[in-house]
């Protein structure tokens, strides 16, 4: 311990933390989730049982097939080989299993890409408004975190402000694409021009820029979109994805980070990618590496999904509410009408409809509902949302006008 340090924690830790203070404080608040009127809005969590096709394959995948079930190492190639096939036929790419690596949800792969290419004092970007944990990521590797706001009101990646942002000291740079919390699907020009900037930024650096590409919400798109990664555009790219979004079970853990085609120096990036793994606990549990074939063509109940996103969307308009309508991801981005979102979210919980409150994700303003609240919820929660804008003085426009 350094000379006149008493706490029992690190420098490192404690700034992590602090940079995790407001997401925490929003998403610990108390809710009365056991009341049968509770309507959950906060996160992305499960309202209604898992798929049964989903139970199904790990009740399947937890039987021990031979003594060496339990063993050290890897997890299964045939598991390894099934998603970088599936993802490479999904997002256009030829993806190598070599180059695929099994992880403990998108959070893992995100870990262990950090602690693969960052030095204390790197510099990393982060597109703002974020997932709430990015800059906890980044600062606990002792790295800087350095934000750069999504445009407005479109919430585009702001080409000509990442590259302001950009300096000798850059090492990477993190994208969410389905975006969390926003709903955007970012198109192939601006991911196009993002390449060009990072590629000539990386040139002149003399090292490269590594993208951290965040695709968590990748299969959970409306009106037809498709994915688009930018490891189509940029080889320095680590591609991230999970099942937890996919099957809307977050607290099992797996998914994989792929190299994206061409990825500079790979041979050691992928050797540090399998220490870090294995260090850091970032392989997934054995039951999970091996259900992961069957769980490959699982996905939930996106139809009733869009349907519930058309709902809300139209019936919070019609109220006089501004909001979004995403693109994708589970979630919908509404202006408070008051200034206080947090305010504003504690006047809906008051009445049992629980909202996150913008300030936990850098939009205070707004606040976010989880479209993976279930229908019955819906219907009770909308009465609640109307009667609250009347009682700040907005207008409630009828519906239909």
């Amino acid at each position: 311990m350094s000379a006149g340090r008493t706490s029992p924690v690190s420098q490192l830790s404690q700034r992590a933390m602090d940079a995790a203070a407001a997401p925490i404080r929003f998403l610990m608040q108390p809710r009365d989730l056991e009341h049968p009127d509770a309507c959950d809005f906060m996160a992305g969590n499960p309202q209604e049982l898992a798929l049964p096709e989903y139970v199904a394959a790990l009740q399947a995948a937890i039987v021990p097939t031979s003594p060496a079930y339990f063993q050290y190492g890897p997890p299964p190639r045939r598991s390894v080989e099934r998603a970088a096939e599936a993802l490479g036929a999904r997002l256009g790419l030829r993806l190598q299993p070599d180059d695929v690596f099994l992880t403990r949800g998108a959070a893992s792969g995100l870990g262990t890409a950090m602690s693969t290419i960052l030095d204390p004092g790197d510099e990393v970007i982060f597109l703002s408004p974020p997932w709430f944990f990015y800059e906890t990521m980044i600062v606990a590797r002792g790295a800087k975190a350095v934000r750069v706001p999504l445009t407005r009101p479109g919430f585009d990646v702001d080409v000509s402000a990442v590259q302001a942002a950009i300096t000798a000291r850059t090492r990477a740079m993190i994208v969410n694409t389905p975006n969390n919390p926003t709903g955007r699907v970012y198109t192939a020009d601006n991911l196009r021009a993002l390449a060009e900037v990072l590629t000539a930024a990386s040139t002149r650096n003399g090292r490269p820029i590594y993208l951290l590409s965040d695709e968590a919400y990748a299969r959970i798109l409306f009106d037809g979109r498709r994915m688009i990664t930018p490891g189509l555009f940029y080889q320095a790219t680590f591609i991230i994805h999970t099942y937890s979004k996919t099957l809307l079970a977050p607290s099992q853990r797996l998914g994989y980070m792929a190299l994206a085609p061409g990825m500079p120096e790979a041979e050691s990036v992928r050797a540090h990618i399998w220490r870090n793994s294995m260090l850091g606990g970032g392989f997934p549990d054995t039951g999970m590496a091996r259900a992961l074939p069957a769980l490959e063509d699982l996905i939930i109940d996106m139809p009733a999904i869009e349907r519930r996103r058309d709902r809300v969307v139209d019936a919070l308009r019609a109220m006089g509410y501004e909001l979004n309508s995403p693109e994708g991801t589970f979630y919908v981005l509404v202006r408070s009408p008051i200034p206080d979102s947090g305010e504003f979210c504690a006047r809906l919980a008051a009445q049992r409809v629980y909202a996150l409150a913008g300030e936990a994700f850098e939009m205070p303003g707004w606040f976010r509902l989880s479209l993976t609240a279930t229908d019955a919820m819906v219907d009770r929660s909308l009465p609640v949302f109307a009667a609250a804008i009347a009682e700040v003085g907005v207008p409630v426009v009828p519906a239909g006008t």
